[in-house]
């Protein structure tokens, strides 16, 4: 019924040898074609139901250009094991594909680092900061050097990164191999990933929406998949309002970390060294901007898309347009066309999606 209602959504039962249900996996057509507008970065984790059953309520979730999550699929299983995380990544990766652009988030289970492995052969996999940081301070009792942690996490070049690493190794020397040998710098660092996850370092949006569920966790299948459905179709509307209210060039929340960088940018002293790249002097460091390819040596631009400082100065040399140098991802256009179509037709009367014995026979 719900493919029915909602054309493009792609629902999946799975059932044991004697027709007991055993796994669902759910994306609303609209979120999966919203996804086109999205950055690449998807969140991935998992939160025990409570209900008669138990079973675990598997989340997948991108995050929107106004920094709003965005999510693409759910799935109910027996428990967050390998076999089922294979299922449940398997039927994500039909709806948003597998490629070195996409990025996916998740805690360190071995069962989600496995699956992940298996299933998505060109993506890249990063480690959740706060889950990373949870164990370091659960394993090593050293809460106090969470501020070097998180100035590593979010460090944008490297040369910076690794001094706050040598902080970190001076005080905590087991801390220091764990995150580099244990964990890699490449899965919770931000300057040494290998593929574009922009600023989102946690899975926080995953853990947002569970917070929305705590009291739906109760419910049997069917009531909890009404509240996921009707609380998606009155959250993308509210949405969808926002969006078509916004007038400046760029979401709301970009607009007011952008906005403050034109006011940082003057005053520097900007060189042309040939016909794209610019040297930036001025403020605490400086810059080398590549127009063209969207570069800078400070490496936000780089990561996060966004024009740093210097980016926006070498535009006003240039006579370009600071906001042709945004990623899309950010624009209200984008935004805009992935909340038109953010519309959830309901139909109480869908008990029938289970044609399935319970789990329990």
């Amino acid at each position: 019924m719900l493919e029915k209602l909602n054309p493009g959504t792609v629902t999946r039962i799975e059932v044991d040898g004697d027709s007991r249900f055993k796994y669902l996996f759910l994306a609303f057509g609209v979120a999966i074609r919203g996804f086109r507008y999205m950055r690449k970065v998807v969140g991935i984790d998992g939160t025990f139901l409570k209900g008669q059953y138990r079973g675990v309520l598997l989340v997948a979730t991108a995050q929107d250009g106004n920094g709003q999550c965005y999510p693409l699929a759910w799935g109910i299983v027996d428990s967050e094991n390998e076999d089922a995380w294979n299922w449940f990544l398997t039927q994500l990766k039909e709806v948003i594909g597998d490629t070195d652009e996409l990025a996916l988030i998740s805690d360190r289970a071995p069962s989600i680092k496995k699956a992940i492995s298996t299933v998505f052969e060109k993506a890249h996999h990063g480690a959740c900061a706060w889950h990373v940081a949870q164990n370091i301070k659960n394993k090593f009792k050293c809460a106090d050097i969470m501020g070097s942690y998180w100035s590593a996490v979010n460090a944008y070049r490297c040369e910076d990164f690794a001094g706050y690493m040598i902080e970190i190794s001076h005080r905590y020397p087991r801390v220091a191999e764990y995150l580099e040998n244990e964990v890699g710098f490449e899965k919770w660092s931000r300057c040494h990933y290998p593929g574009l996850r922009y600023n989102i370092t946690t899975t926080n949006m995953v853990e947002s929406l569970n917070s929305m569920l705590v009291n739906a966790r109760d419910f049997p299948y069917v009531a909890l998949l009404d509240v996921i459905q009707e609380k998606m179709s009155k959250w993308w509307n509210d949405r969808r309002i926002v969006a078509m209210a916004i007038t400046a060039p760029l979401t709301p929340s970009r607009e007011s970390e952008f906005r403050p960088r034109f006011a940082q940018s003057n005053g520097r002293h900007t060189l042309q060294l040939n016909p794209v790249t610019y040297h930036v002097k001025g403020g605490e460091l400086e810059g080398v901007v590549d127009i063209f390819n969207k570069t800078c040596t400070c490496k936000e631009f780089d990561i996060d898309k966004l024009p740093c400082v210097h980016a926006i100065a070498a535009a006003h040399h240039a006579q370009v347009s600071v906001y042709s140098l945004v990623s899309p991802y950010y624009t209200k256009e984008y935004t805009c066309l992935h909340t038109v179509r953010l519309y959830i037709r309901s139909d109480r009367n869908h008990s029938g999606m289970f044609r399935t014995k319970s789990p329990q026979g």
